[in-house]
């Protein structure tokens, strides 16, 4: 078992019972004491739980991800800015993907039929729904396992569907972007599926707020080598910027 397969494991346990263990996750895991306490610390320094004399408990608001109806609410002015520059980047017969997000939703949200012709690709059933509701009827829906809280289409099944698509665009929303770490998210079955969307995209565009800056979670998406563009608020760390943009990638600020 890989060391971040095993970390997500620990991660389920821990929500599914309040607390863990070291003894009890190395009988289950099948691994010694000293690599779960290795485990535990990497985990506790992403601020994903926190460690306690013999094991670890949940941290509030850092252990867990909050339901997608919840994130939509937050930052809706600086995803709004964000969603209108996202739609000068796309051209008329374009094929778009949008990843599973509250971001991307927004970009759905503001994009008008008005004549236009473009095909999408998407894991996400909400924003399938929004666009089928401005009017657009060429939507590809990924299929796969539905997961919440993020309300994704994951798995081998999506993958599959995703990897015999080609996109002009891809707008990828993520959990946390980092100069090194590169694209992260909580979840490794989402992160697999979101790769594959990268992979099957002809231009890589990260779409996220300030606060995503510097953040790194639990699974690797891909590394800011394999992105085109960053879409983020004026709000963000202009260090942070910066090191995107010795990076490659080209970085675009929305005014609030």
């Amino acid at each position: 078992m890989l060391a971040e397969e095993r970390r997500q494991r620990i991660l389920e346990e821990l929500e599914r019972n309040g607390s863990v263990a070291v003894m009890d996750l190395a009988g289950r895991l099948g691994v010694s004491d000293m690599t779960i306490r290795r485990d535990l610390e990497a985990l506790a320094a992403r601020r994903l739980l926190q460690k306690v004399h013999g094991g670890a408990v949940p941290v509030r608001k850092a252990a867990t991800e909050p339901h997608f109806t919840h994130k939509r609410r937050l930052k809706q002015a600086e995803k709004q800015a964000i969603a209108r520059e996202a739609l000068k980047l796309i051209e008329d017969g374009d094929t778009v993907a949008f990843s599973a997000g509250t971001t991307t939703w927004h970009i759905a949200a503001a994009l008008k039929r008005a004549g236009r012709d473009l095909t999408f690709i998407t894991n996400s059933t909400n924003i399938a729904l929004t666009l089928q509701e401005n009017g657009w009827d060429q939507i590809v829906l990924s299929g796969g396992i539905f997961r919440t809280p993020s309300d994704a289409l994951v798995g081998a099944y999506a993958d599959r569907t995703l990897r015999s698509l080609n996109a002009d665009i891809l707008f990828l929303g993520v959990h946390g972007i980092h100069p090194e770490a590169g694209l992260t998210t909580p979840n490794i079955a989402e992160a697999e599926t979101d790769r594959t969307m990268v992979e099957a995209s002809r231009r890589v565009v990260v779409v996220g707020d300030h606060s995503k800056l510097g953040v790194v979670a639990l699974a690797k998406i891909a590394s800011l080598s394999e992105v085109d563009a960053l879409i983020t608020d004026e709000r963000a760390p202009r260090d942070m910027l910066r090191k995107i943009g010795d990076a490659g990638v080209e970085v675009i600020v929305a005014r609030l």
